[in-house]
């Protein structure tokens, strides 16, 4: 069964709200086993809604609206659907009773407009409304002599999800007759390019695409790395687990050490759990990147039990006197190493990561703009590398924060086992 998504708003259009509804409810119905094939976004403008919804409806068995429920004029969801259905808008004395009880248990003025919200297209049901004054809508529709539904559910999000849960997806569940869930698998690299990975991959993508489930995608998410992300589709989790594992085992054979993490991994949590297991704690000193190492892995929750802290040494003059880095050029690999070494002797840490580069707009020390030089101090060594980085200022030093972690990742893997 197909059910795809349209969210109701002109600031959604004009980017004053970021569409999050949209993702979530695409992420509840995979996990039901409900294909959802397409997003659309459209403005407060009852022509635009109630055209886009009909076009919708030719090829999907369901369609969720999010939105355009409220009381004021520009909340147009209620006349849309209404018109697709080929009814007319009737006034639900139940709904009506419960908006006046909400206002006047709150003691508040109810202006005349929020019965606006009561008025229902005829032959729908209502889901009742728990945690707001709009109810939502199952609307029944009849296209060229199919029965499909719209369901018309607040934009609220604490609204729109109790509502989804509680009616939405039973309600499609049932309809679709099928018990069937939607699993993903996303392995999560570092290290190559979306056409150069897709290139390797071309084997594995052949096969997947004569199968037909799964299937893969790629997802660039810039400096949080390039996700591949494998979706099964199966009777049970179990089932469509099994259906993945094969194709994930090849896409490791393939990539290697660039798969960094799967599904909600990021380069400072896998970074963090192998500090962990070995029982050790990591400093850092940041120049290039001002705290951005600092402050992606202090976003991750467990982090102080790893993480001693960190120098930020923008300038020169404090990477000499704070870090002892020898006079000379501060973007080369000896001053890397100087700065991780003098960080993870003053913060007492097993484990030290400098980072010192050029972000532009000019070069420095005689370095082109996008170098970066990385110190890592471990406890019996210290290794420096240097990377030339893409981008302007800020990607180049978004750049070097999981550039730098990566190089940490790859070391600790490579140690043995302790």
């Amino acid at each position: 069964m197909r059910c795809d998504v349209l969210a109701i708003g002109t600031e959604l259009l004009l980017g004053q709200i970021i569409d999050t509804n949209s993702s979530w409810i695409g992420e509840q119905l995979a996990a039901n086993g409900l294909d959802s094939l397409l997003q659309v976004k459209v403005g407060d403008n009852l022509e635009r809604i109630e055209a886009v919804l009909r076009r919708m409806l030719i090829d999907a068995d369901a369609v969720i609206i999010c939105g355009g429920l409220g009381p004021t004029h520009d909340d147009l969801t209620r006349e849309a659907v209404a018109a697709v259905m080929g009814a007319t808008l009737v006034p639900n004395d139940e709904v009506a009773i419960v908006i006046t009880q909400l206002f006047a248990a709150r003691d508040r003025y109810m202006a005349p407009n929020n019965l606006r919200q009561a008025l229902v297209p005829d032959g729908a049901s209502i889901i009742a409304q728990t945690r707001g004054t709009a109810p939502g809508l199952i609307c029944p529709v009849v296209v060229d002599g199919v029965d499909k539904v719209v369901y018309a559910v607040p934009g609220v999000p604490h609204e729109m999800k109790e509502m989804l849960e509680r009616a939405v997806l039973p309600h499609l569940r049932e309809r679709s007759g099928q018990a069937a869930v939607i699993v993903s698998r996303t392995l999560r690299t570092w290290g190559e390019s979306e056409s150069g990975l897709n290139e390797r991959l071309d084997p594995v993508i052949d096969q997947l695409e004569s199968v037909g489930n799964p299937t893969l995608a790629f997802l660039a998410s810039g400096w949080e790395g390039m996700k591949v992300r494998l979706t099964a589709k199966a009777e049970s989790e179990e089932a469509a687990a099994a259906l993945l594992q094969p194709f994930e085992l090849q896409i490791r054979a393939i990539v290697g050490g660039q798969v960094f993490g799967v599904d909600d991994d990021t380069m400072e949590s896998v970074v963090l759990d192998l500090l962990r297991g070995r029982g050790w704690s990591l400093a850092l000193a940041e120049s290039v990147t001002g705290g951005l190492v600092a402050g992606r892995i202090t976003a991750v929750p467990g982090a102080s039990e790893v993480f001693r802290g960190g120098v930020v040494s923008y300038a020169s003059d404090v990477k000499f006197r704070l870090l002892g880095v020898p006079e000379g050029p501060v973007v080369s690999e000896p001053a890397a190493a100087a700065m991780a070494e003098g960080v993870r002797r003053l913060l007492g840490s097993d484990v030290a990561l400098a980072l010192t580069g050029v972000a532009g707009p000019t070069e420095q020390d005689g370095m082109p703009v996008g170098t970066l030089c990385v110190g890592l101090a471990l406890p019996d060594t210290t290794l420096t590398r240097t990377f030339r980085l893409p981008g302007q200022r800020d990607q180049m030093r978004q750049m070097s924060v999981i550039t730098a972690l990566d190089l940490l990742r790859r070391e600790l893997q490579a140690l043995p086992a302790s």
